[in-house]
């Protein structure tokens, strides 16, 4: 990596949103570098802490596990982790009255991968996560602002950040992790590819009476996939399941609008029988979908995280994950530059951040994408290819261990802190 040396009193990053990934972020390089480097998190929802995502949770793949692990993180949210033992994967319509299986992820009896000590992922609640990122970022000397950071502008050896608050950054990256409508993003005139579905991702979660045994569905109807994704336990019939139902938009208000009855009715057409009983925790709240990925992840002294360089559909359960994977390899480039006494914010650093990120990014949209114009339609000649498909998936090992570990993010050579590396 060529460049030039860092200005002494621009060792500093700000960071512009407090969400999971930004958070992540900021803790893994204050830990990596103590007092040599400065950082701070400007978001106006700080105060709330992990308030603002309540009723939310994520699936969190084996690298991702890995970066809380190295982060400390991962052992103080135990009750809010649950274990992704095995997947199931059918296909019908509404009406139908079974639900042929054409696909499980789960090891087959004598499979090397049965005795593995953790599973590939893990559904994980957003609030006592946000909460222990926040917790462990102050305690390692991270500056929490709770107010948003309103422009960046370079400066020669340095970039100035304007807060909210009225104070003024130089620091020497501002990195933007505010969101699919970045205000930084928009001022760096960088550009965005993206449209609307057509469809609205509903989530809610339900307690049910029998136990999920780590088991996750994904039912794929013609208006959109249907995922049950098990939770710890708890809720008013001791056990619990995050929904994430994508419906065409224009349906949503009808599916909605009742009182709780008839929502819950709606949610016992598309939830599996073996659950038994279930009942309405929290939700539903619908969101409208979106695709969308920067032209670029980086302008000068500016780099794009999460949700502001890339916004992709939910059906994989991906979204946070490449943001962590983003989180990590920024931090890795941080480093490296750090080290050599380079200019951390320099077009070296940035340059090298958008080369590890930018390709499996695309492939990652590519993929959501396309299975979801694939699987969210019912043309017959499409129903049965697919079928077809995933059937043959399910009787090649190897295949479906490829599927498994790119979901995991284990495939090629993730970034030291996905591995469970230092940094």
């Amino acid at each position: 990596m060529v460049g030039s040396t860092a200005r002494a009193g621009a060792r500093s990053l700000v960071v512009a949103g407090g969400g999971i990934p930004g958070l992540a972020l900021a803790l893994a390089l204050k830990r990596a570098h103590g007092e040599a480097l400065g950082v701070t998190v400007c978001d106006p929802g700080l105060p709330a802490g992990g308030a603002r995502q309540r009723g939310r949770a994520y699936a969190v793949a084996a690298g991702g596990r890995h970066l809380f692990e190295r982060l400390g993180i991962w052992d103080r949210i135990g009750p809010a982790r649950q274990p992704i033992t095995d997947m199931v994967v059918s296909d019908s319509r509404l009406a139908d009255p079974v639900r042929p299986v054409f696909l499980t992820f789960a090891p087959a009896p004598g499979d090397p991968e049965a005795d593995a000590p953790e599973p590939f992922a893990h559904m994980v609640e957003a609030e006592p996560l946000l909460d222990a990122l926040i917790t462990a970022a102050r305690a390692a000397g991270v500056g929490l602002a709770p107010t948003g950071l309103l422009r960046a502008e370079p400066e020669r050896g340095a970039i100035r950040a304007h807060l909210g608050d009225g104070r003024a950054l130089r620091a020497s990256l501002v990195v933007a992790a505010d969101g699919a409508a970045s205000r930084l993003r928009e001022a760096a005139r960088i550009g965005w590819v993206g449209w609307r579905y057509p469809q609205a991702g509903i989530v809610a979660t339900i307690a049910h009476a029998r136990d999920h045994g780590g088991r996750a569905y994904e039912h794929f109807l013609p208006s959109g996939p249907f995922a049950i994704l098990p939770l710890p336990p708890g809720g008013a019939l001791g056990h619990r399941a995050s929904i994430v139902w994508t419906e065409r938009e224009a349906d949503v208000p009808a599916l909605l609008g009742g009182g709780p009855g008839e929502v819950l009715a709606e949610i016992e057409r598309r939830f599996t029988p073996n659950r038994g009983e279930i009942a309405l925790e929290s939700g539903p709240s619908a969101h409208p979908l979106a695709f969308g990925i920067a032209r670029s992840f980086r302008a000068e002294r500016l780099a794009l995280l999460g949700d502001a360089a890339h916004v992709i559909h939910p059906l994989a359960g991906q979204g946070l994950n490449l943001g962590l994977t983003s989180a990590a390899a920024l931090a890795e480039a941080v480093t490296e530059a750090l080290r050599l006494g380079l200019d951390p914010g320099g077009p070296d650093v940035l340059r090298a951040y958008e080369r590890a990120r930018r390709f499996d990014t695309l492939a990652m949209a590519a993929a959501t994408d396309g299975l979801n114009r694939l699987f969210s339609n019912d043309a017959l000649p499409l129903r049965l290819a697919r079928d077809l498909g995933l059937g043959l998936v399910d009787r090649m090992p190897g295949l479906k261990r490829f599927f498994i570990d790119e979901a995991a993010g284990l495939r090629g050579t993730p970034p030291r802190l996905m591995r469970g590396e230092a940094l």
